[in-house]
């Protein structure tokens, strides 16, 4: 494979993402409070007399049912419940985490890594907030950020894969080929035939010229039972970096709309040259 195809392959795999369901948002419901445009007006007069010292109690803090409902809202919707929720009490890390994580399936990477920096502040060993910081880190495409806070979590939690799986991105962002392969390795040790992990590593290889063991790792992942659209889609893009379109476009066609097909496959096909399968 030429060295242009080579350095194509990452940044090729965000094009063949799937589009998330939050592309629209619909419309909000407010199942736990009245919105700021439905607050009631306030009354004119007090009838109990004027107003304690002590000031207005702070809002309620919502139920377990309610939070557990707030997990089946769009990205967006979290955002908003999971925001007033922390407002409410800074010191809830379920709070933060859960709002970091909304903010950054929404994009904003820079809110989100700010939301848990405030969570650390109060629970420096919060391990899910140093793995929510690291995505967040990532996502910027600032790797080495990331790296501070998987350090602190792989010594919380050395048989962590996910730590691993994370520090390989990390290590790949901060132009570190070697620490990311061990990385990706060390997580598939602790979980073999992991999807998400040989997918991680197929695309190491497929970056460095190799297509041929992404591929044969690709497959392997595909064929476990929990593999995602993310999969096929990577060993797609795989076979489209070998000139192999025709099985490419079958494996796009399973998760992608006609539009994105068309235009991932018109892509890869510029790449390979008028020479190519």
């Amino acid at each position: 494979m030429s060295p242009k195809l080579a350095r194509t392959a990452t940044a090729l795999a965000l094009g063949l993402t799937l589009s998330g369901p939050f592309g629209t948002t619909a419309a909000l419901a407010w199942p736990f409070g009245p919105s700021a445009s439905q607050a009631p007006p306030a009354a004119a007069a007090n009838p109990a007399g004027p107003p304690s010292s002590k000031g207005a109690a702070p809002p309620p803090h919502a139920t377990a049912q309610e939070r557990a409902a707030a997990d089946r809202m769009d990205p967006l919707a979290r955002s908003v419940f999971w925001s007033r929720e922390f407002d409410n009490d800074p010191t809830d890390a379920v709070a933060g985490l859960e709002l970091a994580t909304a903010l950054r399936l929404l994009g904003r990477y820079e809110e989100a890594a700010t939301t848990t920096g405030r969570v650390l502040v109060l629970h420096p060993d919060n391990r899910l907030a140093m793995l929510e910081s690291a995505r967040s880190y990532i996502q910027m495409n600032k790797g080495f950020y990331a790296l501070e806070p998987l350090k602190k979590a792989q010594a919380a939690a050395p048989r962590d894969w996910t730590v691993y799986m994370l520090e390989g991105v990390a290590h790949e962002q901060n132009e570190q080929p070697d620490e990311a392969r061990a990385a990706y390795l060390q997580a598939l040790a602790l979980s073999p035939n992991n999807p998400a992990v040989l997918s991680n590593l197929a695309l190491w290889y497929a970056k460095h010229g190799d297509t041929g063991q992404a591929e044969t790792l690709l497959r392997t992942a595909v064929a476990q039972p929990s593999a995602t659209a993310q999969e096929r889609q990577n060993l797609a893009l795989v076979l489209g970096m070998e000139g192999r379109f025709t099985e490419a476009e079958r494996l796009m066609r399973e998760d992608l709309p006609p539009p994105v097909t068309d235009n991932n496959l018109a892509y890869l096909k510029a790449i390979a040259g008028p020479g190519t399968r």
